[in-house]
């Protein structure tokens, strides 16, 4: 039985990003030839590609995700699309996630004041809610791949 690995659908070449644009890390595909891919995007299924940016928003003590030309809360229904993967995505090894996004960033994520003045880094919305549920699995990002 092959090991399973959940990787971010944009290291894996598929075009999902809020810009269209392609993020192939080929030392992501290298290392996880041998492995049943998971590809993962939240927000592509929810908001299409392209689409307008998300950024990670501290309010009242919580991080948001809120649109940045509309301003809507759109932490809800990512909260909603993660679990929802999760529930059929039982049992990874590993989990890859990109770096720096409002999704995925693990420990990279840039978490904005109101005025969207940067306060730190720290994880996004998809990479909290994987550490709560799959705590025992080793969560990475690309850059431990880039050649």
């Amino acid at each position: 039985m092959k090991k399973k690995a959940i990787i971010s659908a944009c290291l894996l070449g598929e075009i999902c990003r809020y810009d269209g644009k392609l993020k192939q890390v080929n030392g992501v595909l290298e290392a996880f030839k041998e492995y049943e891919i998971i590809p993962f995007c939240p927000e592509a299924p929810l908001f299409g590609t392209p689409r307008q940016r998300i950024s990670v928003i501290r309010m009242e003590g919580k991080n948001k995700i809120i649109t940045d030309e509309t301003h809507e809360d759109v932490t809800q229904k990512l909260e909603e699309e993660i679990n929802n993967f999760i529930m059929k995505s039982l049992h990874p090894d590993i989990i890859v996630l990109k770096s720096k996004s409002p999704s995925c960033g693990f420990g990279t994520t840039p978490i904005l004041n109101k005025k969207r003045e940067l306060l730190m880094y720290a994880n996004g919305i998809a990479a909290e809610i994987f550490l709560e549920k799959f705590g025992h699995v080793q969560i990475t990002d690309e850059r431990s791949y880039e050649v």
